[in-house]
């Protein structure tokens, strides 16, 4: 029995700690993220889709990264009271609650991940862009190159990279080679439907900065084929030196009268658009999954997922009118480990950037300007970062990013309106102290175990040889990205081309 002064409010089994409060809409109410469709389709269904991985995936996907298993294991954990929480209590009227620890792993978790989206949305419209113009620029790559970023993640990083020497070069070309404009990059691997999709959204100023910090404009005319012949000309020039392609494929592309490749640039911020900085900026890094698109799962474990839009478009969507469009359509059904083979390819690797930051914008700019400014005034005392209302301290907050997209204060108090304060951490290795706490508030309940998984079928008929995989009858699903991929992998053996 704890102390009668540190005695916690007793709670009926089975009712969670903020339904209990009230039931308006100023009131915080926490996930509960054991109860989503997401949580639940991965805890039943991921030890089958390990043990069937190397032989229904792997063709696909590539091999199974550590990544997969890590991020999966946290996130099962996310939201979950077992594996440690906070204490939030009111010091009027000692009314409290339980705020369960987060995971924070990337592009699997939807928590987690508006969370990295909200904080990068500040971060850009409060630290790194200037009151100048904007433009977001989209680069994209053909459908016949895109497996070689699949299967090869070290040329997925090089991206960014070009597509900023890409935007670089015109700039310097229309504005000298003193103007330097400054640029954030942002690597995503999926579609609408998860499929995987390469491309790098970029936030640019629509100009670049002289020397003496004047700011240069563009030409208000300036087109979009500039742009797409550097980019063209830099991803041929990486798969080229990478030895993935070879001159042939670039001289068939290049007579297409639609490669593939496309850089759009169509939209506009205006100066000092803080609002649209901040939008675009969560855009560019959001999660590949959404669970509002998630429609449902049927009785029989099929994943229907939605598009982003709601009219049904073509997918694929033609360039040409004399080209066959695919059917139209606003959502998908997967089978579900189908969908988990779709969801964990965009996980990247630990200590993989997705996002980059080049020119006026990059970290050694801002950190000189940064450097100078403080310089010039040697008497004014640095700013208190815990006191700016956008520094990163209090962006960090919980209770801020909980006001920012519920606009509702979860410290305000609903029982004396008093601001509530955390007042202990109890971490996941204190098994005992959790296990008291929420048998006390009835909040404890014995996992059900989980099935085994289902033993990998026998299958017969013929193999399934690498290089040979287009002339063998086969029941096996072959993906032809996969058969494109091998007429340029010189293996001496059938072993998969990206284990190299």
């Amino acid at each position: 029995m704890l102390p009668a002064r540190r005695r916690l409010p007793h709670y009926r089994k089975g009712t969670s700690l903020p339904c209990l409060i009230t039931k308006t809409a100023t009131v915080y109410h926490p996930r509960q993220p054991l109860e989503s469709d997401l949580h639940r389709l991965v805890r039943q269904h991921w030890d089958e889709f390990r043990a069937v991985y190397a032989e229904r995936y792997a063709r696909k996907i590539g091999h199974w990264r550590p990544v997969y298993e890590k991020a999966v294991r946290h996130f099962l954990r996310c939201g979950d009271l077992k594996h440690g929480f906070a204490r939030v209590r009111c010091p009027d009227c000692r009314h409290e609650f339980f705020v369960a620890f987060s995971c924070k792993q990337r592009c699997i978790c939807p928590s987690c991940s508006q969370k990295r989206t909200l904080l990068f949305g500040l971060h850009l419209a409060d630290d790194v862009c200037l009151g100048v113009p904007h433009r977001q620029f989209v680069f994209t790559v053909p459908k016949r190159l895109r497996i070689f970023f699949r299967y090869h993640r070290d040329l997925l990083r090089q991206l960014p990279r070009i597509a900023w020497r890409t935007v670089q070069t015109v700039y310097r070309a229309l504005l000298g080679n003193d103007a330097t404009p400054g640029g954030v990059f942002a690597i995503q691997t999926f579609g609408q439907l998860l499929h995987f999709h390469p491309h790098v959204h970029a936030l640019m100023t629509e100009g670049g900065f002289a020397s003496n910090g004047i700011f240069r404009h563009l030409p208000v005319n300036l087109g979009h084929e500039p742009f797409l012949k550097a980019w063209r000309d830099g991803v041929f020039s990486l798969l080229l030196n990478a030895g993935r392609i070879d001159s042939t494929v670039v001289s068939q592309m290049r007579a297409w009268r639609h490669s593939g490749f496309s850089v759009d640039r169509s939209v506009r911020l205006r100066a000092a658009d803080r609002g649209g900085i901040r939008r675009l900026a969560e855009y560019m890094v959001r999660s590949p999954f959404s669970l509002a698109r998630l429609v449902t799962i049927t009785p029989a474990g099929q994943v229907v997922y939605r598009a982003e839009k709601h009219s049904p478009q073509r997918f694929p969507d033609p360039a040409d009118a004399a080209l066959a469009p695919g059917p139209a359509r606003n959502f998908h059904i997967f089978k579900p480990l189908d969908f988990l083979a779709e969801l964990i390819q965009h996980i990247p690797n630990k200590g993989e950037h997705l996002v980059r930051y080049y020119g006026h914008y990059s970290n050694k700019a801002r950190g000189m300007r940064a450097k100078r400014k403080s310089e010039s005034e040697p008497g004014k005392p640095p700013p208190n970062p815990a006191r700016t209302k956008t520094s990163r301290l209090e962006r960090r907050r919980w209770a801020m990013l909980i006001r920012q997209v519920y606009h509702v204060d979860p410290l305000l108090c609903p029982k004396c309106g008093g601001t509530m304060k955390v007042i202990a951490f109890i971490e996941a290795n204190q098994d005992n102290v959790i296990r008291k706490i929420l048998q006390h508030c009835g909040l404890w309940e014995t996992p059900t175990p989980r099935p085994p998984p289902k033993p990998i079928p026998n299958r017969s008929g013929p193999s399934f040889p690498l290089f040979h995989a287009c002339h063998v009858e086969t029941d096996e699903e072959v993906d032809p990205d996969f058969l494109e991929h091998l007429r340029y992998e010189d293996m001496p053996d059938p072993e998969p081309p990206w284990d190299d």
